[in-house]
């Protein structure tokens, strides 16, 4: 196993409650247990439909957001726009009240993060996200009908390629760009639909929705 702990799998898609694997998220995530013991505080998981076909991959848990809640992208800003885009296209059903038990559910599409716990200041290390990209690795692994993902900016963009084993150079980050890199599966860009973005004009709600309907215009071709 790599020398790693008997507690962390290899091709797991999932990490464990406790992941051990990088000592300074673990640290931050020790001091937000302490904190906010009511919290989850832990790596989060991926969310959405087993057989999905369309994955989304984002940067990490927020710290009020999935840290908070356990769930990719609720409970902050990030998931107003992505959850009310994803019920616009049909990637979704119910109602997004930015909790767990909300009761929505995905339809055709998951979600994950390219690292799984949140980092101090939203600011994973290049460490830290290689580490945790066996994570990534396994649950695109596990994901049997995957035919396009939707990277949330460019740490995501490079991952989802390092996990594939692509070349950077080969395919540059780009909002609204498109890369056929294998045969049977394509990356859409986009910005991430965090506060700042938005609240900057970076990325608008309509170039957010451009980029979702594009994959779900590809995945009707299929």
């Amino acid at each position: 196993m790599h020398g790693l702990p008997e507690t962390v799998p290899v091709g797991a898609a999932e990490p464990g409650y406790d992941c051990p694997l990088c000592p300074r998220l673990v640290e931050f995530r020790m001091a937000n247990r302490a904190a906010e013991p009511s919290w989850y505080n832990a790596p989060v998981h991926s969310f959405g439909d087993p057989a999905a076909r369309l994955l989304i991959v984002g940067l990490a848990p927020g710290l009020r957001g999935a840290n908070r809640t356990g769930r990719p992208f609720t409970g902050d800003y990030a998931g107003e726009l992505l959850y009310e885009t994803l019920l616009e296209f049909g990637f979704a059903r119910g109602t997004y009240r930015a909790a767990p038990d909300d009761g929505l559910e995905l339809v055709d599409c998951m979600i994950t993060n390219a690292v799984r716990c949140v980092p101090p200041e939203n600011k994973p290390t290049p460490a830290e996200i290689a580490t945790c990209r066996r994570y990534l690795e396994g649950r695109i692994a596990a994901l049997p009908r995957l035919t396009a993902v939707i990277a949330l900016g460019r740490i995501a963009h490079d991952s989802v390629l390092a996990a594939f084993g692509a070349r950077r150079a080969a395919y540059p980050f780009s909002h609204g760009a498109r890369h056929d890199f294998r045969p049977s599966l394509t990356l859409f860009d986009s910005y991430h639909c965090s506060r700042y973005n938005t609240s900057t004009g970076k990325l608008t709600p309509e170039m957010f929705k451009s980029v979702v309907a594009a994959a779900a215009d590809y995945l009707k071709s299929k």
